[in-house]
């Protein structure tokens, strides 16, 4: 099996084997369950969440090892990778920083210049109305951008909230647990 090559993939395997954990185990359970792959419990920290408390233990842990865990919890390692290695066609090859932009079609221009803005400090933007190539399916590339982001911002210009394409691609961002950043530039963040 294939090591994960990005650090973000790496977060993401984390996090599925913390979800794992919390769902099987008690906390001493995850303890024990660990201390076989010679992982310590996390410092003194007062964790409320078995999955925090687990994604903590994690940390720093070599991929290998991380890999033979995810296994044993049968989880996809395979498919856990598949979401992050496969991106949107103005992501092939690069290594920058990945940032999805998320905006009403009306305002693609102010996307499209914080894009723009941010690419000399090797921040690639990815903007669906101006980086999604006419012969690729609009949603799948879509989807591939928010599997493969590192981070997420919400341009929130009036009628951002009213929009489906926006508040699912908020609600992914949420699910996927990556940083939000929200610029309200007309209308106030709704929701968490």
């Amino acid at each position: 099996m294939n090591e994960p090559v990005r650090f973000s993939d790496k977060l993401a395997l984390i996090d599925k084997v913390g979800r794992e954990l919390q769902k099987r185990f008690r906390y001493e359970e995850i303890d024990t369950f660990l201390a076989e792959y010679k992982i310590s419990p996390p410092g003194q920290v007062d964790y409320n969440s078995k999955w925090v408390y687990s994604k903590a233990a994690l940390k720093g842990v070599p991929n290998d090892t991380l890999i033979k865990i995810a296994e044993e919890l049968d989880i996809n390692v395979a498919r856990a990778q598949a979401h992050t290695s496969v991106v949107p066609q103005n992501w092939k090859d690069s290594k920058n920083f990945r940032l999805f932009i998320s905006h009403i079609s009306k305002d693609k221009d102010k996307a499209t210049r914080l894009k723009n803005c941010l690419r000399p400090f090797a921040i690639s933007g990815f903007v669906a109305h101006e980086d999604i190539h006419p012969t690729l399916e609009w949603q799948k590339e879509i989807e591939r951008a928010l599997y493969a982001m590192d981070a997420f911002v919400a341009i929130h210009t009036v009628g951002f909230s009213k929009s489906f394409w926006t508040q699912q691609e908020v609600g992914f961002a949420v699910g996927r647990g990556v940083k939000i950043i929200s610029l309200k530039m007309g209308e106030d963040p709704t929701g968490f």
